[in-house]
């Protein structure tokens, strides 16, 4: 599975108990194999993933999508790959959100 169809799948592997009073798009932008642009929106109690950036994006990740794919594995440590740049992200504070979902925290 690519990292981009991991993340158009997510609706399928989060709990939507996590999202309730949640807000926010997500706008992933991935070079490499397997990369592509994907949009996350958590709104309503939902989380929904289209292909491509659309809407107006809360924060906005930037990462080759081998890097992500290793973030999302726990094979990359995310504050290392943000320290060492290979993940650039927009609001730091939008992402935490994210990776609660996640289980990052």
């Amino acid at each position: 599975m690519t990292t981009k169809e991991f993340l158009l799948q997510l609706p399928e592997k989060v709990d939507v108990n996590a999202l309730t009073g949640m807000s926010a798009c997500f706008h992933f932008e991935l070079t490499g194999e397997g990369g592509g642009n994907v949009t996350v929106k958590l709104e309503n109690g939902q989380m929904t993933t289209s292909d491509g950036n659309t809407g107006e994006a809360s924060c906005v990740i930037k990462a080759d999508a081998g890097d992500l794919k290793r973030v999302f594995k726990g094979e990359l440590n995310p504050m290392l790959a943000i320290l060492t740049g290979k993940l650039k992200i927009s609001n730091q504070g939008e992402m935490m959100k994210f990776a609660k979902l996640l289980g990052w925290m």
